[in-house]
């Protein structure tokens, strides 16, 4: 019976986290379907009674014009993502394995950059790109995280550490140089920290909005959470555009975790390497 009721409170725990978690996103996407006559005129959590689709229609109409912000916001997480990847797995590689005077101290200093407020670092970095000409351009928005980041370099050398050295020691007698090992021993080996890292990496530029709000100012270069809150800050009174314009937003990130899920709860439990 303990065992029962303890199971039973940990499912309504669980279910309760579940609907707090959801319930922000379902009201957004239940407030997308509305009328903003029936916005205005119901309560809030009154489901939309007739479902529409015109303020998705509208979004992407030639008056708000949504499609470029979207485009604009996948070419530049793409661009980050493989420069990161890239980057991070030849920088976390040689600090799990590669033998250097100063290793150690050189990716702690490296390491304590994570505890510096990205706040402190925009007005520099506006000033070195506004110098050289990268205001307001593609390459001004992905530059300043295009080379990897300390997070994503001290997980992937926790895990790289782990991988048993004898593999890496019979790679190199076999002939295996550095980049055939990374390619054909380290990189298979860390498909689960590498997808947990895709999506952190994905999830994190793609609701990027300080560093793309300050360094764009035209329409040409403007992110979806640009775009977004400029929607919010001209129409103020339409909230239902403004839902449909965060549901857009969320709906491939939801659709990723689905995809990578697998790949995240492998690379968060507790497996041995044989």
């Amino acid at each position: 019976m303990r065992r029962l009721l303890a199971n039973l409170g940990t499912y309504a725990l669980l279910i309760a986290g579940a609907l707090i978690t959801l319930g922000p996103y379902v009201l957004s996407f239940g407030t997308s379907l509305k009328s903003p006559q029936q916005f205005a005129r119901e309560p809030t959590l009154t489901p939309p009674d007739p479902v529409t689709f015109t303020n998705y229609a509208a979004l992407f109409s030639g008056r708000y014009d949504f499609i470029p912000p979207l485009a604009i916001t996948i070419q530049v997480v793409v661009v980050i993502l493989v420069g990161q990847l890239v980057c991070s797995v030849l920088a976390a590689y040689a600090f799990a394995r590669v033998r250097f005077p100063g290793r150690e101290a050189l990716f702690w200093i490296y390491l304590a950059t994570l505890m510096v407020p990205q706040v402190v670092t925009l007005i520099p970095l506006y000033t070195m790109f506004s110098q050289v000409g990268l205001r307001d351009t593609f390459w001004g928005i992905v530059l300043p995280t295009l080379l990897g980041s300390p997070y994503a370099i001290f997980l992937l050398r926790e895990y790289f550490r782990g991988i048993p050295e004898d593999l890496i020691s019979a790679a190199r007698l076999d002939g295996a140089g550095t980049l055939r090992i990374l390619r054909h021993v380290i990189v298979p080996m860390s498909r689960p920290i590498l997808a947990t890292l895709t999506i952190i990496t994905i999830v994190t530029h793609w609701n990027n909005f300080l560093w793309p709000l300050i360094i764009t100012s035209s329409d040409k270069w403007r992110v979806l959470t640009v775009a977004t809150a400029s929607l919010q800050s001209q129409y103020n009174g339409n909230w239902t555009l403004v839902m449909a314009a965060a549901t857009v937003a969320m709906a491939p990130l939801v659709v990723l975790f689905l995809v990578f899920q697998r790949h995240v709860v492998r690379s968060i439990s507790l497996t041995g390497l044989k």
